[in-house]
C-alpha cells in the first residue's frame, strides 16, 4: 500500500509540474502578445501595401488551437485567405494612401492555379488604375511566378532566379514494401481511373491512370503558360521552360542572369536594393534600416476594408479533406459544416446559397451529410449555386450535385466520380513472427473484419457490393443534377479526373467564373440586384481568445519553409515525401471506410500543413487525459 501511495504522489507531482509548465508558457505568450509593438516605420498612413506572403494562399485558413501553439505542433507557414487578398487589392485600386503594391514572395509556397489566376486578375486591375506593382523573390516557383508575372516590375536576387518546373511529378508506391511486410491489402473499388488505391496495390501507375494524369497535367500546364505569357508577352516563357539547360549554359549557370536575359525578370538586386526602389515610389520609412520603405500593413488593411458579414447570399465553404464528425476551419467535417448551414438557415434571412468547394474529397458519409444539408436549403426555396475553386473532385463533386448551376475555372480539377474502400489485414505479417489466429464462428461475418486473421470471402464480396451500390448512387446523383442518363454519366465517371475546360465540354460544369460570378448569379436567381447583393459567410466565427491565439501564431510563424535556391528545393521535396508517406499510411490504416477521394488532386491545390487543424504533442495529450 505504501508503494502505491508513493507512486501516486509521484504521478500527482508530475501532473502538477506539467500544469505549472503549461501556465508559465501560456502567460509568457500572453505577456509577449500584450507587450508587442510594431517596429518603427512598419505601419504608416500611406505608402506601399505590402503582401509579404510567407506561406500559402487558401480558401479557408486552418484554425490554430492554443495547445498546438504551446506544444509547437502547429504549421510552420502562414495561410492567407484568398478572398482577403482580393478584397485588399480591390480596395487599393482607388485608395490614394496606397502608392504601390509590393509582393514579397521569398517565403511563398503556393496556392493552386485557380487562386493564382484570381490574384493575378486583381493585380492587373491595380495596374490598370495606374498604380505600380513590384514583386521580389530570391527564387520564383511556378505559383509564385504566376503571380509575379502580373507585376509591373519583377525583381530577383542575383543568386536566385526563376525555377519553372511545370506540372507533373511522382507519387510513392508501397506495394513492394507491403509484400515484404506480409500485409494483405483488401481493395473494394469502382472506376477504371480510380487510382487512389494504386499506391497500395501496384508498384507504378496503371496505364489508364497515367494516360488520364498526363492529359490533366498537359492541360493545366498549357493554361499556366497562357496566363503568364499574356501577363508578360515579351518574356520567352515557352523556350525557357522547354530548354532550361540551354538557358543555363548560355549564361554560364547564372540563373539570375538567365531570367533577366529571357525577360522573365526586370531587375536583379538584393532585398535592400529592391526596398530602395520601392522607397522611390512609396516613400521612405522612419526606420534607418537599409531597404526600408513606407509600408501599409496587410493584416491591418484587410481588417479595415473587410465588408460586414451581413448579406442575404449565404456562402458555405467546403475546403480541405472531407472527414466525418467535427473539425475546425480548413477541414471539411461533415457534422460541422452541415450544422453551420442548418443553423444559418434557421437564424438568417437568406435568399440564396453559394457553395464554394475546394476539396479533393474524402468520406462518403461526410459528403452525404453536407449534401443533405444543402438539399434542405433547396427545400426552403433557396437557389443553390456551386463555385469550384482549385479542386472540387470526388467527395467535392458529391456535395456539388444539388446545385442549380455550377461555376468553375479552366484550371479547376473536378470529376473523379468513383468510390473505393481499403482495408489492410496483417495475418501474413504476424505469421512471419510466428503468430497465428484461431477461433469459432456462428455466421460468415463473425469477427469480421478480422485484421489479424484475415477477411472471409463473404465479407469481401459484401464490401465490394456495397461500394458498387454507393457508386451507382453517386452516378445517379450526378445524372439527376446534370440532367443526363446514368449511362452517359458512367461513361465520363469511372473515377477519371478532368480539368475545368474539359469538364465544361462534357457537361460536368456549366459556366466559367469565380466566386464573385457565382454570388451575382445567385442574386439574380433570388431576384435581387446583383450589384447590391452582399455575401454572408457561413463559418464558425472565432471568439476573442481564438483570435488572440491566432494573432500570436501569425507572429511566431516564420518564412523559413520556402527554399531560397535551386538545391534547397530538395529539403522541401523531402518533407513533401515524408508528409505524403505519413498521410498515405494514415489513410490506409485509419481512413474512412468508404471514400470518394482523389489522389491526383492533392498535388494541384494549395499546400496545407498536415497537422494544421490538429492538436498533438505532450501538452495536448495531457489536457485530454486530465481534462
Amino acid at each position: 500500500m505504501a508503494f502505491v501511495k508513493g507512486a501516486w504522489r509521484i504521478l500527482v507531482a508530475i501532473k502538477d509540474g506539467l500544469v505549472l509548465l503549461f501556465l508559465l508558457l501560456f502567460f509568457g505568450a500572453l505577456y509577449a502578445a500584450l507587450s508587442y509593438s510594431p517596429k518603427p516605420g512598419k505601419t504608416v498612413s500611406s505608402g506601399a501595401l505590402l503582401l509579404d506572403l510567407d506561406g500559402s494562399i487558401v480558401e479557408q485558413p486552418a484554425e490554430i488551437g492554443a495547445m498546438a501553439l504551446l506544444s509547437g505542433s502547429g504549421p510552420d507557414a502562414k495561410e492567407y485567405r484568398l478572398s482577403d487578398i482580393v478584397a485588399a487589392l480591390d480596395a487599393a485600386r482607388s485608395d490614394p494612401k496606397v502608392k504601390a503594391v509590393v509582393l514579397n514572395l521569398d517565403g511563398f509556397v503556393g496556392g493552386g492555379q485557380v487562386a493564382m489566376a484570381r490574384v493575378g486578375k486583381a493585380l492587373d486591375a491595380v495596374r490598370a488604375a495606374k498604380k505600380p506593382v513590384l514583386a521580389y523573390a530570391t527564387l520564383y516557383s511556378d505559383d509564385g511566378y504566376q503571380i509575379a508575372a502580373h507585376a509591373s516590375e519583377v525583381w530577383s536576387d542575383p543568386l536566385g532566379g526563376v525555377a519553372i518546373m511545370g506540372r507533373g511529378g511522382s507519387n510513392l508506391y508501397y506495394k513492394g514494401l507491403i509484400d515484404k511486410l506480409g500485409v494483405n491489402t483488401h481493395v473494394y473499388r469502382v472506376g477504371t481511373y480510380k487510382s487512389f488505391v494504386e499506391p497500395f496495390t501496384r508498384t507504378e501507375q496503371s496505364p489508364e491512370a497515367k494516360q488520364a494524369n498526363q492529359a490533366l497535367a498537359g492541360s493545366l500546364w498549357q493554361n499556366w503558360q497562357d496566363d503568364v505569357t499574356k501577363a508578360r508577352p515579351n518574356a520567352k516563357i515557352a523556350a525557357y521552360a522547354a530548354n532550361p539547360l540551354v538557358a543555363a549554359q548560355a549564361v554560364g549557370g547564372d540563373m539570375g542572369k538567365a531570367g533577366l536575359t529571357n525577360g522573365l525578370v526586370d531587375k536583379l538586386g538584393d532585398e535592400a536594393a529592391f526596398g530602395e526602389r520601392v522607397a522611390q515610389i512609396a516613400g521612405e520609412a522612419a526606420s534607418d534600416k537599409a531597404g526600408s520603405f513606407a509600408t501599409i500593413d496587410f493584416a491591418a488593411y484587410v481588417k479595415a476594408h473587410k465588408p460586414a458579414n451581413d448579406g442575404q447570399i449565404g456562402v458555405l465553404t467546403v475546403a480541405g479533406d472531407i472527414v466525418d464528425g467535427e473539425a475546425g476551419p480548413g477541414t471539411a467535417a461533415g457534422d460541422t459544416i452541415s450544422d453551420l448551414l442548418l443553423t444559418a438557415l434557421d437564424e438568417k434571412d437568406l435568399k440564396a446559397l453559394v457553395v464554394r468547394v475546394d476539396s479533393p474529397g474524402g468520406s462518403v458519409m461526410a459528403s452525404e451529410k453536407i449534401r443533405g444539408a444543402i438539399v434542405k436549403a433547396k427545400a426552403k426555396g433557396l437557389p443553390v449555386v456551386v463555385s469550384m475553386a482549385n479542386v472540387a473532385a470526388s467527395g467535392g463533386y458529391w456535395v456539388s450535385t444539388p446545385a442549380d448551376i455550377i461555376f468553375a475555372e479552366p484550371d479547376t480539377i473536378t470529376g473523379s466520380i468513383g468510390v473505393f474502400g481499403i482495408l489492410p489485414s496483417f495475418e501474413g505479417t504476424l505469421a512471419k513472427m510466428g503468430i497465428t489466429t484461431d477461433g469459432v464462428r456462428t455466421t460468415p461475418l463473425s469477427g469480421q473484419p478480422d485484421v489479424a486473421g484475415g477477411t472471409t470471402p463473404e465479407f469481401n464480396q459484401i464490401m465490394q457490393l456495397g461500394v458498387e451500390d454507393i457508386y451507382r448512387r453517386f452516378v445517379g446523383l450526378v445524372a439527376q443534377s446534370r440532367k443526363k442518363s446514368p449511362q452517359a454519366i458512367d461513361a465520363i465517371a469511372q473515377g477519371r479526373v478532368w480539368d475545368g475546360g474539359t469538364a465544361r465540354q462534357i457537361g460536368l460544369v456549366d459556366r466559367f467564373g469565380g466566386l464573385e460570378d457565382a454570388i451575382a448569379e445567385a442574386a439574380r436567381r433570388a431576384k435581387l440586384d446583383p450589384a447590391k447583393a452582399k455575401a454572408y459567410y457561413i463559418e464558425k466565427q472565432p471568439d476573442s481568445f481564438a483570435a488572440f491565439v491566432q494573432s500570436i501564431a501569425d507572429r511566431e510563424q516564420g518564412d523559413a519553409s520556402a527554399p531560397r535556391d535551386m538545391l534547397a528545393r530538395q529539403a522541401l521535396i523531402q518533407r513533401g515525401w515524408a508528409m505524403q508517406a505519413v498521410s498515405d499510411v494514415r489513410a490506409l490504416v485509419m481512413g474512412a471506410g468508404v471514400r470518394a477521394d482523389c489522389l491526383e488532386c492533392r498535388g494541384y491545390g494549395a499546400p496545407r500543413a498536415d497537422n494544421a487543424a490538429d492538436e498533438h504533442g505532450l501538452l495536448a495529450t495531457l489536457a485530454r487525459l486530465w481534462g
